[in-house]
């Protein structure tokens, strides 16, 4: 099973739809797709029906077991090999009541090797900011994916998100390949050119071809519960994603562009 985390340290940068998104697509190839929510804020969890302050057990449920299982915690979505952790409220309370005990960063990785061979990716999405919850993200994923929406102040966040990660490096984790993926591109606007044009000058080495644009069908596909690639599977937004996810599954970059 391999394991990617969606995450940076601002809010409102695409990481839900980015992890939504792309399970869903992984989902239509026929990949059996798992996605944790990390947030107790539970965007991901609320996307599909489950309100996070109903959530008793969930992610949570993992920090409190001796033996960390994620089985009796999955569930499964409408959309054939797609399904979830949820997180609840509780998640906020972990660095508080839990962070001190010995092997709190592991406690992922060791409930998703549990399940290794039921799934054939996960993908974690992780909070804003730092702490158990994205520390465990970190220590258990293969691949760590960074949305940037394409504005100024979101490019503060993407230098807190590396620093977070060089950090977790240092503390034993060897390596950690990531992408960074440019978000929420409005050609309108000089701004985001002027964002994108940053991070090609800033980062070009480790951002994603794929420019994911502006498009109200993200919005429409969260109001119904459905990943973008079953509710409208050939709108611009979706076909950016589709586009990325060539990218992260081919070893050789595809050279395209979906700004337009």
């Amino acid at each position: 099973m391999k394991v990617w985390a969606i995450a940076n340290q601002k809010g409102g940068v695409g990481k839900t739809t980015t992890t939504v998104t792309l399970a869903g697509e992984l989902a239509a190839r026929g990949y059996r797709t798992l996605m944790v929510d990390m947030d107790p804020h539970g965007s991901l969890t609320g996307y599909f029906g489950v309100e996070a302050d109903k959530v008793s057990g969930g992610v949570f449920s993992l920090f409190q077991q001796e033996s960390p299982t994620l089985r009796g915690q999955v569930i499964a979505t409408c959309v054939e090999n797609l399904s979830f952790v949820p997180a609840s409220l509780a998640l906020a309370t972990v660095d508080r009541q839990l962070g001190a005990r010995e092997g709190m960063g592991l406690v992922l990785a060791r409930a998703l090797a549990d399940v290794r061979d039921q799934f054939d990716f996960a993908l974690v999405d992780c909070p804003p900011m730092l702490g158990v919850p994205m520390v465990n993200a970190l220590a258990a994923c293969h691949r760590l994916i960074v949305p940037v929406q394409t504005e100024h102040l979101a490019l503060q966040g993407l230098d807190r998100m590396l620093r977070t990660m060089s950090m977790i490096l240092k503390a034993g984790k060897p390596t950690l390949p990531y992408v960074i993926v440019a978000t929420m591109f409005d050609k309108r606007t000089k701004a985001a050119y002027q964002a994108l044009a940053a991070l090609h000058e800033q980062y070009g080495d480790h951002l994603a071809n794929v420019v994911i644009p502006v498009d109200t069908q993200f919005r429409e596909a969260s109001r119904a519960g459905l990943p973008l690639s079953a509710h409208a599977p050939r709108t611009r937004g979706m076909l950016a994603y589709r586009d990325l996810l060539e990218e992260l599954l081919n070893p050789t970059p595809v050279q395209h562009t979906a700004v337009a």
